[in-house]
């Protein structure tokens, strides 16, 4: 049997965003005496601890009653189709954050207040504060909260993820199954790890630090008393923690934070415009590299930031700045954290030479109007926003950009739309055998009132058609 990824829903941290600081290599030692052996992580927890804080979320559902959608969804899809959640239904979520400065910025996972309203925060020391919601990242599941009226707060410094190294000891500070405010001790198993299933940047820090349910958004500390990792996900059997544990580098955590900082709702990222993929064994055959390696680009778009650098089609990108990768996770990670300021060097390999260009570091375009359309009118697409395709939208949706169309860009979770099967990053390309460029042409079709809809979809390169009523 193979286990599977959960996210270590909750817990608490706190820290103080700081310039990166380095991890002095000579410091690092193995016990030589009895008298070292017998050295406690105390002085560590007493300073880093009360950083760590609870996060409790929560919303109230209301599902408004229609006997003719119910029957409809019964009749063409049965009682499994997505029930909903029944009126006046509360629910709650409970996590963990990192107070970052003096002014009150915590961090905690996206998923622990992702659909939440309401959000209070519990500090060490008792005291309870009201957070607003300055940033949600589904993307690199980090949140930013900002607590109201708050003082005298504890922080934890940020430490420099990319200075770790496999076997570092680490503590990780939460409230596992909501018992309490709990430390664990560990190494660092791995770095760099890939295809966790979490988030679009899968760059993530292994430990065997026992990571629980209740964990997600504590902190991952060093020796020094440092936020090194935000802990996040767990690979278990049972939902239990096996020794396998994740955490979203410090570096990524400052990127975020620093967004936060400079008054963005949203995290600010660089645009390659380029489709890139993997290397494995026999495309790197193909290219005649001794072994897989750095990441393949597939495709380059007009007037994008790679093409005006130079890249092309079959290049292989092995290096941002000096920092190597070996798969598109980690170019979006290590890409990402340049930010959007001047230019960065990509290291390619092309015909077996190495070269260097420099692309500059600027937001994808929004080339049209999303002219957003939220549909109210009886459809298929009740409750769904469509959107006009830019490279903005598809950087946003993780989608292909060379075609054009409407994509949707939100869904309801008890609307039409979402019960019949659409899902986020949909490429709408025809209804009713007409071609669709904007969302003025869906919205002419609606006020028609169409009885039936053929409508063919791009599904992250899968097109289909699928036939529904109107």
């Amino acid at each position: 049997m193979f286990g599977k990824f959960s996210r270590a829903p909750l817990t608490a941290l706190v820290i103080a965003v700081a310039t990166i600081t380095s991890v002095d290599a000579q410091t690092r030692a193995v016990p030589e005496t009895k008298a070292q052996v017998q050295l406690s992580f105390a002085p560590i927890v007493k300073e880093s601890a009360p950083a760590v804080v609870n996060v409790y979320a929560t919303r109230n559902e209301r599902r408004q009653q229609n006997a003719y959608m119910e029957e409809f969804f019964r009749r063409y899809f049965g009682d499994g189709g997505g029930q909903g959640v029944p009126p006046g239904r509360q629910q709650s979520s409970l996590g963990s954050g990192v107070i970052v400065d003096q002014g009150g910025l915590v961090v905690t996972n996206n998923h622990v207040i992702e659909n939440m309203t309401d959000v209070k925060v519990a500090l060490a020391d008792k005291r309870e504060f009201e957070a607003e919601i300055v940033l949600r990242d589904s993307r690199t599941d980090l949140a930013v909260l900002k607590l109201k009226n708050a003082s005298n707060l504890q922080v934890l410094p940020l430490g420099d993820s990319d200075a770790l190294e496999v076997g570092d000891l680490v503590l990780a500070i939460g409230n596992p199954f909501g018992v309490g405010q709990t430390v664990t001790q560990g190494i660092v198993s791995a770095l760099a790890r890939t295809q966790v299933g979490v988030s679009d940047y899968q760059f993530f820090i292994q430990t065997d630090a026992a990571i629980n349910p209740g964990n997600s958004g504590g902190a991952l500390v060093d020796m020094k008393g440092r936020l090194i990792g935000i802990n996040t996900a767990i690979f278990s059997r049972s939902g239990g923690s096996i020794g396998i544990g994740f955490a979203i580098p410090s570096r990524m955590v400052k990127a975020v934070v620093d967004s936060a900082r400079g008054g963005s709702r949203v995290v600010k990222r660089p645009w390659l415009g380029a489709q890139l993929q993997a290397v494995d064994g026999e495309i790197g055959t193909s290219l005649g590299l001794d072994r897989p390696t750095g990441v393949l680009v597939s495709s380059v778009y007009e007037k994008s930031p790679a093409s005006e650098a130079g890249i092309k089609r079959g290049d292989v990108i092995t290096a941002v700045d000096g920092q190597p990768v070996d798969s598109p996770d980690a170019f979006g990670y290590r890409f990402t954290l340049k930010g959007l300021d001047g230019q960065t060097p990509i290291t390619l390999l092309r015909g077996g030479k190495e070269t260097i260009v420099h692309v500059k570091l600027i937001p994808p375009p929004e080339t049209r109007p999303r002219n957003p359309l939220q549909v109210r009118t009886r459809s298929p697409f009740t409750g769904a926003t469509l959107v006009n395709l830019s490279p903005a939208v598809a950087d946003e949706l993780q989608i292909d950009v060379s075609q054009e169309g409407v994509v949707v860009a939100d869904l309801e979770e008890t609307g039409v739309a979402a019960r019949v099967g659409f899902q986020k990053g949909d490429l709408i390309l025809a209804i009713n055998d007409q071609k669709i460029v904007e969302t003025k042409d869906i919205e002419r079709l609606l006020q028609r009132g169409e009885r039936y809809w053929e409508i063919t979809i791009n599904r992250r390169g899968r097109v289909f058609t699928t036939m529904l009523g109107g």
